[in-house]
């Protein structure tokens, strides 16, 4: 076993002792709240930078087999490290394979978060689906009662899947988290049942002529190599991308037909079978929170319809697709827009009938927003080439999500860990802490997510003790708490480039302070749709409420609120750079609490960048409800914006001299001295938007194209210039 680097135990008993060798980087930070330095840019991306190959799977699982035999049991991959203290469990059940190795290529950014077990089904092993339930019912119980307040994560792939949903429907009352790859489901619909009589007959050294079949069910690895193959990649490229190279298909085809010799891959396919009446006979009593990842090249199991039932069917589930992957789920998950439900060239009239499902619309909507918001170097190209007339904006929404031109994903980058953060499905506890269970982003993904919306290249501006104003953030306070007070542009343009500075020039995390609409679902369920909100979730922001305010304050965060709150961010057309401000004075309260900095700031360009649309009479079936959540900010009136992109302007940022409320929290508890700073505040904010706009006419660097020219002759990395101060 030395190969693999894995420790067995029994399935009946998960230990409690740690694995032997941890690497010399050290675990994750159990307390994330700091905001300084190291606590932005986390270790991770030390494990991140190994990346696993198909060429380790099948020599892994050789050796897992070569003296295989005996019952199903639980292994941990020394790679995985030990796990850090508080660590939640995490328990993957594999697809029709039975390595256990499907999660090959995310285990040590796992082993940072998670104590990482595998379950291992040996080759001739027959045990039944419901003695594999009762197996794993045994590990979940046993480690509830170690620990009875930490959740524990069941990662299910295919079959995996399945017995994941079981067990979470046997034990409603422990606090389970399961994510689901491509589960079988359905597996009682699919065509694959009609050939399991000829595979019965079909002799040992015929059966791969089913490979491409097989893998559509079940995602195991050999469709990294059959996907490349027909594609027809150069040589070069395939010599470069895929070491392994069709020359030596012929010997993993060996090994996998090792793993899956025709009575097994027979066997596993009729547990298929009854594993999928199983699990949907009980549907009903699973009360876990659930994360289904589905990928769109099945065609036989029908993963992304199935995910669509069972999204209706069970009352706490999330859903990222990836339509377009081609590869192991778990492997690569290369991901682009879902189909449009709406028709092809169709064209949208303030005279045409409205939607009878509202709630489609709306999601279509979201994401062509979404768009705007993370992609405005091509948002401009799809404006010119779709939109001519306000009557025609229906046609973005069918071409931005039918895949005609726009990734909304990176296809090289994604992976299990970045998808758990960006859901906000990782906590340590039984309640997500939104302070304490933030994992900060690796420097990979702030690439990814910086990459796009760096052709704005913002201007940022702050003010120093003296009031003079320099460009760059040199007033911004170091140490927390510190409290930023600003204005919303159209859709919060704005936020993410202002986090992702911040991150960047001074390391400090910038908590922002976002609607509840952002992480869960409305009861009525307007906006079900929460996956154009992974990017705010991943860089850190919390939902708004008193107490996660008052925990960001304590703990000496850098916090971001915006008083105006989705109101203002969602303002008609002609209500730009005017602030929405409730009458409550709260935060001037909680900030002085602490001792906590004020810095007001202004922030301009979304005129630059989109253009409002009157909605008209449309204004009603726009319209977003309230949420479940109290306070006058979360539960603002609210439309959707009509938006038409523009050639990408420039964002410009100016950050007021600190205020200080250290030693002022007897005079500012009076609501009269209160109301004063909110007032003077809120009067900064204003005037700091005023000298941007101002001065911005003067920036001879404010147009997408003068930026371009000067970047190509300077460098791409270097500072756009703007107007003197």
């Amino acid at each position: 076993m030395a190969a693999t680097g894995a420790c067995f135990v029994a399935g009946s008993f998960l230990p409690v002792f740690g694995r032997g060798m941890k690497s010399a980087a050290g675990g994750l930070r159990t307390n994330l709240v700091s905001v300084r330095s190291s606590a932005v840019f986390t270790d991770l991306d030390a494990a991140e930078m190994e990346r696993r190959s198909l060429k380790d799977y099948f020599e892994q699982s050789k050796e897992l087999i070569r003296s295989d035999g005996g019952p199903p049991r639980w292994f941990s991959l020394l790679e995985c490290g030990s796990p850090s203290d508080g660590s939640p469990l995490l328990l993957f059940l594999p697809g029709i394979d039975g390595v256990g190795l499907g999660l090959i290529k995310h285990h040590q950014r796992l082993g940072k978060l998670f104590d990482v077990w595998c379950l291992h089904i040996p080759v001739e092993d027959r045990t039944s689906f419901t003695e594999l339930v009762k197996l794993v019912e045994r590990t979940v119980r046993s480690a509830n009662y170690r620990s009875p307040n930490k959740p524990i994560y069941l990662v299910g792939e295919s079959l995996g899947g399945c017995l994941a949903l079981a067990v979470a429907a046997r034990n409603p009352d422990i606090d389970l988290a399961l994510i689901l790859a491509n589960p079988a489901t359905s597996f009682n619909k699919s065509p694959l049942q009609s050939l399991m009589p000829l595979l019965s007959l079909m002799p040992d050294k015929l059966h791969f002529s089913l490979p491409l079949i097989l893998g559509l069910i079940t995602g195991d690895p050999l469709r990294m190599v059959i996907t490349n193959a027909e594609k027809g990649l150069p040589l070069q490229q395939r010599v470069g991308e895929l070491p392994l190279g069709l020359a030596t298909l012929p010997s993993y085809l060996s090994v996998l037909s090792d793993i899956l010799p025709r009575e097994t891959l027979l066997w596993k396919l009729k547990m298929l079978h009854s594993a999928s009446v199983y699990v949907n006979s009980r549907l009903h009593a699973v009360k876990a929170e659930i994360l289904i990842l589905s990928s769109g090249k099945d065609q036989l199991l029908s993963i992304q319809e199935e995910c669509e039932r069972l999204n209706h069917a069970l009352p706490n589930c999330e859903i990222r697709k990836f339509t377009d992957s081609d590869f192991l789920l778990l492997g690569k998950l290369a991901a682009k827009p879902c189909q449009s439900p709406m028709a092809q060239s169709l064209h949208l009239t303030r005279e045409d009938e409205l939607f009878e499902d509202l709630e489609r619309y709306r999601r279509l909507v979201g994401k062509l927003n979404y768009l705007i918001v993370t992609r405005p170097d091509i948002a401009y190209s799809i404006s010119v080439r779709y939109v001519k007339t306000e009557e025609q904006l229906g046609d973005i929404f069918t071409k931005v999500l039918s895949g005609d031109q726009i990734h909304m994903q990176q296809e090289d980058g994604i992976d299990l860990v970045t998808i758990i953060k960006g859901v906000r499905f990782y906590r340590r506890t039984k309640y997500l802490d939104y302070i304490l269970d933030y994992i900060p982003l690796t420097p990979s993904e702030f690439k990814k997510v910086a990459e796009p919306i760096s052709v704005t290249c913002p201007v940022m501006l702050s003010t120093l003790e003296d009031g003079k104003i320099v460009r760059g953030l040199a007033g911004i306070p170091l140490e927390g708490p510190a409290l930023f007070i600003g204005y919303h542009m159209l859709l919060g343009i704005e936020t993410i480039p202002l986090i992702l500075q911040f991150m960047d020039e001074k390391n400090i995390l910038l908590r922002g302070i976002a609607h509840p609409m952002m992480f869960k679902r409305s009861s009525g369920g307007s906006l079900p749709d929460l996956s154009p909100y992974d990017v705010i979730r991943l860089v850190g922001a919390v939902p708004v409420s008193g107490i996660n305010f008052y925990k960001l304050m304590s703990s000496k965060s850098h916090a971001l609120l915006y008083p105006g709150g989705m109101r203002e961010a969602v303002h008609r057309k002609g209500e730009e750079y005017k602030l929405f401000w409730p009458e409550q004075s709260e935060f001037v309260r909680i900030a002085a609490r602490f001792g906590a900095k004020i810095i007001p700031f202004g922030a301009v360009g979304e005129d630059d960048v989109s253009q409002g649309s009157d909605q008209g009479e449309y204004k009603e079936s726009c319209e977003i409800k309230k949420t479940d959540s109290s306070g006058e900010v979360a539960n603002q009136e609210l439309h959707m914006p009509g938006i038409l992109p523009k050639l990408p302007g420039r964002f410009y940022y100016l950050f007021g001299k600190p205020i200080e409320t250290k030693g002022r929290y007897q005079e500012l508890r009076k609501k009269e001295k209160a109301h004063e700073l909110y007032l003077q505040v809120k009067s900064e904010v204003e005037s700091n938007i005023a000298y941007l706009k101002e001065k911005r006419k003067s920036d001879p660097y404010r147009n997408i194209l003068p930026r371009s020219f000067y970047q190509a002759t300077h460098g791409f990395t270097s500072e756009v210039p703007t107007f003197e101060l």
